[in-house]
């Protein structure tokens, strides 16, 4: 709570006020109702649509860039598997010139062979042997660094596959019967694969093939050179999904490869899916014709749109911000605008209760006035007789000497004059009802007050003091409104001595010599700090129980204002409460009226 205190003062009056009013009085609106009601439809409208914009904006950006990172893949897949493609070709090609080049008889003579695979390692870079197999399926001779001639292939599942191709398509000279194998350790125990091609001999039709072995090397560095991006790779594997080249995260050569093997297509394809390790990838494949191998390029979503998410997560923070301001904004304005409705209100009750109060004083004005003249006239009356009584009583001997009886006529001649003084206070204070600016002496003033809170004072015990010097100078001010300020000020006074206590009323001028400074002190109740913000607030009232308005210091104040004057007040619970009233010493002297300073 205490944490709260600064933020108090900032807090619109009107979600403070109780409605104590009915019929006229009642206030034109549900002040709270509307201050809810007005910033909830004002940040619906202004932030419905900047949420709408923001969502929408949202999924098309994010439906753009799933579009863009699949045709990415896309493109990245074709291209490397126009790239392989073309590279296995090349080396189809290669031997397929070598077999149209070269008889048999040539290509079964070691040193010719030899002096071939020296020509394709010149020109190509990365053959590791050559080897001519008969129609047998025997390999007759062999150039390279291990010892395989006499090796018979003829059980071998890709020599029975060129073996059919050939007596299928039975033409010698179009038909190029080729064959690419797995990635394989075969005798030689290291990674590798082989390519052969089928070629018929022209003079006896007996096919015979020349097969060529390649290091995967030159596969894992087309692959490699590929920039994939978020943390992907590329890489081969067969159509029993066992890994061709070695991926960083899939397995290495020969290992089997967890995500499966895609469906067959004849174009480049993309998918999502969930990979053996949770991380959410995309998948970019081709099957790469003629051959057992599939091209996979895999990437990491989350990588791939880390900075869109860092750019989105900044959004979202302006986003935040901005909604943050706007809510402050429409808030305030609302705030304002409400408190400015409210202040507007409360002017039109207090103006209609000062209106009231001012014709009831007007009524009791007017009737004090009918009452003092009819009082008037019968006291006139007595008065003469009894004066008349006594003038008998004197001029006769018989009564002349009898003082009891003389006393007693005194006495009704006494009573009269005291009537008729007070009708003649009546007379007096029924005139000031009306506005009338002239000089008045403020100890006059409070005099007259007092007179008629003499016997309310005798009855709760009140001791009243007043010290207001003769040397203050008259007032220039409307003494029917300064009666009405000490009227109420002195009433909330005896209010608050419910037993009994002191009332100081004293006056001083100021040190400029223009105003006069009045303090009317009493040893009441006080008042609790939290309401000395609000005691001059129309309908605010502590007395609400025990038929208090809330209205007597509303109007004190406002009628200290009109005056050109200043209304403060201090207050200590259980030791009392001291207003300050500051009148000027003219109308003319303070045109523009200083606001109420309150003080604890």
């Amino acid at each position: 709570m205490a944490m709260l205190e600064p933020f108090k003062h900032y807090k619109p009056s009107f979600l403070n006020q109780a409605d104590q009013s009915s019929g006229m009085y009642k206030p034109l609106y549900n002040f709270k109702r509307l201050w809810k009601q007005s910033i909830a439809v004002t940040l619906a409208v202004v932030l419905l649509p900047l949420f709408t914009l923001a969502a929408v904006d949202y999924v098309i950006s994010k439906r753009a860039l799933d579009s863009e990172l699949v045709l990415r893949t896309a493109r990245q897949a074709s291209n490397a598997r126009r790239t392989l493609s073309a590279y296995l070709e090349e080396r189809k090609f290669a031997l397929y010139f070598l077999t149209l080049d070269n008889t048999f008889d040539q290509l079964a003579d070691e040193k010719r062979l030899g002096q071939l695979l020296e020509h394709l390692r010149g020109g190509l870079g990365d053959w590791h042997d050559l080897g001519l197999i008969d129609h047998t399926g025997t390999q007759v001779n062999y150039a390279g660094p291990y010892n395989i001639k006499g090796i018979n292939y003829s059980e071998q599942e890709w020599y029975k596959k060129l073996h059919y191709k050939d007596m299928e398509t039975y033409n010698h000279a179009v038909a190029m019967h080729s064959d690419v194998s797995d990635i394989f350790l075969g005798f030689r125990m290291t990674p590798h694969f082989v390519i052969s091609v089928l070629h018929n001999k022209p003079e006896g039709g007996e096919h015979y093939l020349l097969r060529a072995s390649l290091d995967v090397e030159r596969l894992n560095t087309i692959l490699s050179h590929l920039e994939v991006g978020g943390d992907g790779e590329a890489f081969l594997v067969n159509r029993e999904g066992i890994i061709q080249t070695p991926s960083r995260h899939y397995g290495n050569i020969m290992q089997t490869f967890p995500l499966g093997v895609p469906p067959f297509s004849e174009h480049t394809e993309t998918f999502e899916q969930v990979d053996h390790l949770g991380r959410r990838v995309i998948v970019g494949y081709a099957y790469i014709i003629d051959t057992p191998y599939i091209l996979l390029i895999v990437k990491h979503k989350n990588d791939l749109v880390q900075t869109w998410k860092s750019t989105d997560s900044q959004l979202l923070v302006f986003l935040a911000v901005s909604v943050l301001a706007i809510v402050a904004v429409v808030v305030g304005i609302c705030t304002y605008l409400v408190n400015n409705i409210y202040q507007s209100d409360q002017k039109r009750l207090a103006s209609l209760h000062q209106a009231e109060y001012a014709n009831k004083m007007a009524s009791i004005g007017r009737l004090s006035a009918g009452v003092a003249h009819e009082i008037n006239n019968p006291l006139a009356i007595i008065n003469e007789k009894a004066g008349l009584i006594k003038d008998l009583f004197t001029f006769r001997q018989e009564y002349a000497g009898d003082k009891r009886l003389l006393g007693l006529v005194d006495s009704i001649i006494h009573s009269v004059e005291r009537c008729a003084t007070i009708t003649r206070q009546l007379l007096n204070f029924a005139r000031n009802i009306q506005v009338t600016v002239q000089q008045v002496h403020l100890s006059k003033v409070v005099g007259d007050v007092l007179e008629f809170q003499a016997r309310e004072a005798a009855h709760q015990n009140i001791t009243v003091s007043v010290d207001i010097p003769d040397t203050i100078p008259e007032l220039f001010s409307d003494r029917g409104k300064l009666q009405q300020v000490f009227i109420n000020l002195i009433n909330n006074a005896f209010a608050a001595m419910k037993g009994g206590g002191q009332l100081a009323i004293q006056s001083r001028l100021s040190d400029d010599g223009t105003r006069i400074i009045t303090t009317i002190s009493d040893t009441g109740c006080g008042i609790p700090p939290e309401n000395l913000e609000k005691i001059f607030e129309p309908f605010f009232t502590t007395k609400s129980g025990s038929g208090g308005t809330g209205l007597g210091l509303s109007i004190t104040y406002g009628l200290v204002t009109e005056l050109g004057g200043s209304i403060s007040i201090e207050s200590v619970v259980d030791q009392g409460t001291t207003i300050t009233v500051t009148l000027p010493l003219s109308l003319q002297t303070y045109p523009e009226p200083p606001h109420a300073r309150t003080a604890g």
